[in-house]
């Protein structure tokens, strides 16, 4: 297969998996229509795996970052209309989507394709880890404070810390095996938790630009080599 061949299937696939996660997200918003945040947090979580895809079939940079800048784009006009109301469904203020594709987009720019473990892992603690806490903390009753006026719970933030670890240990494990280079087990454990810390501070869903960026600058900073 050429280049344009092997280019057309991953963008396809990514479209693809794209288009399931979305369905979902209807599925969700119907079947719990006033559990707005569930069917946002499956769109921000079935999000994360688009860069597994991306990695796997060899997506170009220029294509990748595009895409990345547009899908941005789109989730600003979204936030103002409010096309798909199921992502943006909140009863408070928030930016999560867009700062979640800005990040997205700055990753791809300074990492893809030299360091996509490095862009993997910045998007998956946060696709997987955040989205998790944002499930997990509202369903299960715990002790809980506010952060700047952000209800953060034991429950959520232990999802975090343990999503956000599994995620870090997986990438880890899965590079090692294959001869990449990986920061050490303590350091991996280190961002885990900082991104943990980190994530309290979700002024406006800002967390969703600095938890994958410091995660990512950290994760390169601390790789041998």
């Amino acid at each position: 297969m050429d280049w344009w061949g092997s280019q057309v299937v991953a963008i396809a696939a990514v479209l693809g998996w794209l288009t399931l996660v979305a369905a979902l997200v209807l599925v969700v918003r119907a079947r719990w229509p006033d559990e707005g945040e569930w069917s946002r947090k499956v769109a921000h979580i079935g999000a994360g795996p688009v860069i597994l895809i991306a990695w796997l079939l060899q997506i170009d940079r220029q294509l990748a970052v595009g895409a990345a800048v547009l899908t941005t784009l789109l989730a600003a006009i979204n936030h103002q209309r409010r096309v798909l109301p199921g992502i943006e469904d909140i009863d408070r203020a928030s930016y999560g989507t867009i700062a979640y594709g800005a990040s997205i987009s700055l990753l791809l720019w300074w990492w893809w394709p030299r360091a996509p473990l490095t862009v993997a892992a910045g998007v998956l603690v946060m696709a997987l880890g955040d989205g998790m806490a944002g499930l997990v903390g509202p369903l299960i009753r715990s002790p809980s404070w506010q952060v700047f006026n952000q209800r953060r719970s034991l429950a959520g933030t232990t999802a975090m810390a343990l999503t956000s670890l599994a995620v870090l240990f997986g990438l880890s494990a899965a590079a090692s095996a294959h001869g990449l280079a990986v920061p050490p087990a303590a350091a991996v454990a280190a961002i885990a938790l900082g991104a943990t810390l980190l994530e309290q501070l979700a002024i406006g869903g800002l967390d969703n630009l600095t938890v994958p960026l410091a995660v990512a600058w950290c994760w390169q900073g601390l790789t041998p080599g």
